[in-house]
């Protein structure tokens, strides 16, 4: 028997008024004829028709990331109905944070306050999320903290501004991110016991892998080239230097984005093969992902499967929220959950992509009821008798 940990508080935070696909471009810039069919045409594979950005009419900041990570974290504290003084871990991930040094989780625990507490700072892009939701999860799972927080938190809107590209080489591997990603924050809250008094989420086990010893890199900023070595990076030049060369521009290899889809989709298949996930007690998949293209080929990898597939499974909120990188599995959990989809008993699959260099992440829960057995075997993914 192992000691479990468990979801009893949800929030997110998305700010300002959500940005249909036509109202983009006021908000970044970049209405010239080159950029606006480079625009369309990533808008229409990606299937995103709504966003929200940290930005004014003007395209000026209204906020800082880790202000967006903190209103996310007090939505998920007042859901659980406790002040951020009852937390003694908080765990943070984000791609980009506002500053170089502190940590990001440093300066989110400045901006919420409460007491004491150890603090992680999760780098990387969109799996860091789960990463950080792991390590959380097993400092409970020690005895080491009753209470934790985990919160990813995305603003990546102030790096895709037309004033950003100008006289900057700038191709497609550019303007694909620039249309893709929006700004967002995601929170949880972790205890060693249910919540008392309604449904929470047991998480059963969380699995991340690197394939980053078989790949090249993907996604990137701070580099000349998919390559780094000596002389390349933005550390290694003048800041000058380093933009005007476009090393601060998000850049994305799409001519791999194939590969991603079926690499994600054989970790997939390995828990399946090893027993950590059966396809036929799996009650909702929330995946984050950054194209409706992706989820079609999951769903094709599934039905291969599992033929009598119910897609009504499957929960995304891509097109209304955003790409919010890793604030979006948060994000999709908060709202899924929010919006009363998950019954006690219920299993629930989250599964991460991430680009960066070719890493994945799954976490697999279970709805229990209040009073719930507090400790159980971190293998058990059947359905609560």
């Amino acid at each position: 028997m192992t000691a479990s940990a468990y979801l009893t508080g949800f929030g997110s935070y998305l700010p300002g008024e959500p940005v249909d696909n036509d109202g983009i471009a006021a908000r970044l810039g970049g209405d010239d004829p080159v950029t606006e069919r480079i625009r369309r045409r990533v808008l229409a594979a990606n299937g995103i028709r709504k966003r929200h950005y940290a930005l004014d009419e003007h395209g000026e900041p209204t906020e800082l990331n880790e202000e967006l990570a903190v209103k996310a974290l007090q939505a998920a504290l007042d859901d659980r109905g406790i002040p951020a003084s009852d937390l003694r871990m908080l765990a943070t991930a984000t791609t980009m944070g506002d500053v170089l040094v502190p940590g990001f989780a440093s300066m989110v625990h400045g901006r919420l306050g409460g007491g004491p507490m150890q603090v992680l700072s999760a780098s990387g892009v969109c799996a860091s999320s789960l990463a950080a939701l792991d390590a959380a999860a097993s400092k409970i799972r020690l005895g080491d903290h009753p209470r934790a927080a985990v919160v990813g938190s995305e603003l990546p809107s102030r790096s895709l501004r037309q004033r950003r590209f100008d006289g900057k080489r700038a191709g497609l591997d550019s303007h694909f991110l620039r249309w893709m990603l929006s700004d967002g924050a995601g929170a949880v809250v972790l205890e060693f016991q249910p919540h008392p008094s309604r449904p929470s989420l047991r998480l059963d086990w969380v699995r991340q892998v690197s394939l980053a010893h078989e790949h090249p890199v993907c996604m990137r900023a701070g580099m000349d080239g998919t390559e780094a070595s000596v002389g390349s990076t933005w550390q290694d030049v003048s800041v000058a230097e380093a933009d005007a060369a476009g090393m601060f521009l998000l850049r994305q290899d799409v001519s791999v984005l194939d590969e991603l889809a079926e690499a994600g989709l054989k970790q997939f298949e390995e828990l399946v093969d090893i027993g950590l996930v059966d396809v036929k007690h799996l009650d909702h998949v929330i995946c984050h992902y950054s194209t409706n293209t992706f989820r079609d080929l999951a769903f094709d990898s599934l039905r291969r499967r599992l033929p009598t597939l119910d897609t009504d499974r499957w929960f995304s909120n891509l097109e209304s929220r955003g790409n919010t990188g890793s604030a979006s599995i948060f994000i999709a959990l908060e709202e899924a959950w929010s919006t009363g989809r998950f019954a006690v008993g219920d299993t629930v699959l989250l599964a991460v992509p991430e680009s960066g260099r070719f890493s994945f992440a799954f976490a697999h829960l279970t709805v229990v009821g209040p009073g719930a057995p507090q400790n159980t075997s971190t293998q058990n993914t059947t359905k609560e008798q």
